[in-house]
């Protein structure tokens, strides 16, 4: 086949994935925690973005945001400081003998610092951001936050401990190594005998220093296994007898509910077990996670619902989560002047123009989505927002995208870790989309998450003499209109942490008769 060149022109269409494009997909399904740190990163590398304050009102002008545009001019931003300010020798020969001493600082502060008085401060516009700065100390200057101690870790703790508990500097330091073994939730995660050896000690030394370490507090640490961290406990408390140990020996059985066996083992009657098994209740199976060290951080809304007076739904962004991010175009017209549109600054000037431009549109295009999402949420699940979870009705990702036409991708990452404030509480977007379950006499179907609620509330509600199976509550929902089959009502009440009803029986059974005694 023979090869020739040739020249023509042909006309496409197609889809290119800018960097920006991506980027403004990413910002999407960004939380409000990711959103303010890639902002912070921005404005750092940018020099005419700026993050307005929590109550700036935008400065009296147009502001330039996610909602509306601010324009800063350079007297706000580029403040002169020094303009009208007299000189150190104008300040020392021009005025008192008290103003000169002030400025040469010819008092005896130094000498007999108890008697000085109250110190100025060094730069007074300072002093908002250096509270250890002379001058800062009085008044509203102070923070609490100075004044609060570190909170001390799991290891702190049991550190303080060990010189105390341990005299022998070997065995601190079999201490120390047994310590860097232990989990977040305390338990010791190493091997005695490989740590024996690694140390080069014998098994029963570390196992001595081990016993020692596990007298600390909180009782329970360095345990190896949920029973030996139940028994550290229950001796500590004086309560681990016999009948004690053979039930926290044998905590399979307390997980099937097999009562029968473990009064057996125990030696015990139903109301001793019943005891032993509330005393089991109140222990704490993970001692360490008390000193865990990480903040916990509240859940922000990003959206809030609130019922109007005409029985509509008042649907807004939270204030708190939109950034107020501004954009100095009067820096940029002063620089770009004083500089040739060929050089190196001017077209930088400009790219970081082009930048900023784009994250305000990105920021604007972002809430405007998550508006639209939110609106049609709410709108679909009217009835839930009036009755409760019994309405909720069974939603997916297609119906939302059809009804603002966007793409289901989009309104995937609109949902993604997104809170919406209720009357009925703080749900994530996504507990809105759920499966639907067809109804058992043909009409509307069901949502999962509306079944998973009955089914809950029929076990709560059961009597302990007639134990609801599985087979009872498919009954149950097919005579209320719900379709379901007993592998789905199984797998329901497992995800939901409900034991089966042989279990719920014999629990149920022997509280009744707890009750009654």
């Amino acid at each position: 086949m023979a090869l020739a060149a040739s020249l023509f022109l042909r006309q496409s269409q197609s889809l290119v994935m800018t960097p920006q494009l991506m980027q403004s997909i990413q910002l999407l399904q960004m939380t409000h925690f990711e959103l303010n740190q890639f902002i912070e990163q921005e404005v750092e590398k940018n020099p005419l973005l700026e993050i307005a304050p929590a109550d700036d009102g935008g400065g009296g002008g147009p502001s330039d945001h996610i909602l509306v545009n601010d324009d800063r001019g350079p007297a706000e931003s580029m403040g002169n400081e020094d303009a009208g300010q007299p000189d150190l020798y104008d300040n020392a020969t021009m005025g008192s003998a008290g103003d000169a001493s002030e400025t040469f600082d010819g008092g005896l502060d130094n000498v007999f610092p108890d008697d000085a008085g109250p110190r100025a401060a060094d730069a007074p516009e300072l002093i908002g951001q250096w509270k250890s700065m002379p001058g800062s100390e009085a008044g509203e200057g102070y923070d609490l936050d100075d004044f609060v101690a570190a909170r001390k870790t799991l290891r702190d703790i049991l550190n303080e401990q060990i010189p105390f508990a341990l005299s022998s500097p070997i065995d601190r330091l079999i201490a120390q190594h047994l310590v860097d073994q232990l989990d977040d939730a305390g338990y010791l995660q190493g091997n005695i005998a490989e740590t024996a050896l690694k140390l080069a000690k014998p098994v029963a030394e570390v196992e001595r220093v081990l016993a020692s370490l596990q007298q600390l507090e909180p009782h329970g640490v360095f345990a190896r296994s949920l029973s030996e961290c139940l028994a550290l406990q229950l001796k500590a408390l004086d309560r681990f007898d016999p009948a004690m140990a053979a039930l926290v020996g044998n905590l399979e059985l307390l997980a099937r509910r097999d009562f029968a066996t473990l009064k057996k083992l125990c030696g015990v009657g139903e109301d001793d077990l019943l005891d032993m098994l509330a005393e089991i209740r109140k222990l704490d199976p993970k001692p360490g996670t008390r000193y865990e060290t990480g903040a916990s951080e509240a859940v922000v809304p990003d959206i809030i619902v609130r019922a109007a007076p005409d029985g509509s739904w008042h649907i807004e962004l939270n204030a708190d989560t939109l950034p107020r991010v501004l954009v100095n175009r009067d820096y940029y017209a002063n620089v770009s002047s004083r500089t040739r549109r060929d050089s190196e600054d001017h077209g930088f000037l400009n790219e970081c123009l082009q930048t900023a431009n784009w994250l305000t549109r990105s920021l604007d295009q972002r809430a405007r989505t998550i508006m639209k999402v939110a609106t049609e949420i709410v709108r679909q699940q009217d009835a839930f927002l009036m009755h409760g979870v019994d309405h909720l009705r069974p939603l997916n990702l297609k119906t939302v995208a059809d009804a603002i036409k966007m793409h289901e991708s989009t309104v995937s990452r609109v949902t993604s870790n997104k809170y919406m404030l209720t009357p009925r509480g703080l749900f994530e977007l996504k507990y809105f989309f759920t499966v639907s379950i067809g109804s058992a006499e043909g009409g509307d179907s069901h949502s999962a998450e509306s079944v998973r609620h009955r089914i809950r509330a029929m076990i709560t509600q059961e009597d302990p003499a007639a134990v609801l199976s599985d087979d009872d509550i498919v009954d149950a929902l097919r005579k209320g209109g719900v379709d379901l089959a007993r592998r789905t009502v199984a797998k329901y009440r497992e995800a939901m942490n409900i034991p089966s009803s042989v279990q719920r029986r014999r629990e149920k059974r022997a509280l009744a008769r707890a009750t009654a005694s």
